[in-house]
């Protein structure tokens, strides 16, 4: 009796692992095709405490589209309560501390999402960008630095880094780093 129990147990969970997973595609199919509203509709329909990370990162993302900034932090620090280790949600959460003109706040969670996964280059780009918004001209170059080992072929990251140089007076590097962001939009045509 006790197997045929464990086994019903067993089953009943594998049951709701497989709905759980489908229905969590069918969100991002839903998210993906713009569908926003049934999106978030299925999203509010999952219990809070079965929320996955990704589950709150995207009712984030969809306030954040939005412009509901305040109701998209809620949800990305419930997706940081479920998971301290996701980056994906210290990202957002410092874009939006960048909207709201906040730095300081964007940098301490760019900082956490880099810790998280240290290879994400556009974390080192933002990061970089919130070092420039506070002034910390030194430490913006070295993460734009960073960004462009990781990936050397987003523009945006040469650019950033010629801009920065130029504020350092390294016009040589600057125009060289200038020439990079040339070339990579002239491939892009």
């Amino acid at each position: 009796m006790r197997k045929i129990v464990l086994i019903i147990t067993i089953l009943f969970f594998a049951a709701q692992t497989v709905f759980a997973d489908e229905l969590n595609d069918q969100i991002n199919i839903l998210y993906a095709e713009n569908n926003i509203k049934e999106a978030f509709t299925m999203l509010l329909s999952i219990p809070e405490e079965q929320r996955t990370p990704e589950n709150w990162l995207l009712m984030g993302n969809i306030l954040q589209d939005q412009n509901k900034l305040e109701d998209a932090i809620f949800m990305y620090n419930h997706a940081i309560s479920a998971d301290e280790k996701y980056y994906k949600a210290h990202y957002n959460l410092g874009n939006i501390y960048m909207l709201q003109d906040k730095p300081n706040m964007a940098i301490k969670e760019y900082k956490k999402a880099l810790k998280y996964n240290p290879d994400f280059a556009y974390g080192h780009y933002n990061l970089g960008c919130a070092y420039l918004k506070a002034g910390k001209i030194k430490s913006a170059k070295w993460e734009f630095y960073s960004a462009i080992d990781i990936n050397n072929q987003i523009a945006d990251f040469h650019y950033n880094l010629a801009y920065t140089l130029k504020k350092l007076n390294k016009e040589k590097q600057a125009k060289t780093y200038l020439e990079y962001y040339n070339q990579i939009i002239e491939r892009e045509k």
